[in-house]
């Protein structure tokens, strides 16, 4: 488990990327384990505690081939 704090003019995209390089799928598991941050706004207060997931899973889209 890695705690992390805010800085100003973060949201939960930006903490994602900063920290793990995307977004995709991450956003929804670090919101999943940190339920107090739907009391904010999308732009964070600076120093919030959050957690982030030790190793996230990232999702891969479906590629569908239309021609062959």
């Amino acid at each position: 488990m890695r705690i992390v704090q805010t800085v100003q003019g973060d949201t939960v995209d930006l903490i994602c990327l900063r920290y793990f390089g995307f977004t995709g799928g991450v956003t929804e598991q670090v919101m999943a384990l940190n339920p107090h941050l739907h009391q904010y706004d999308l732009v964070l207060p600076q120093l919030i505690d959050i957690q982030l997931p030790t190793s996230p899973s990232r999702k891969q889209k479906q590629v569908i081939q239309l021609w062959t």
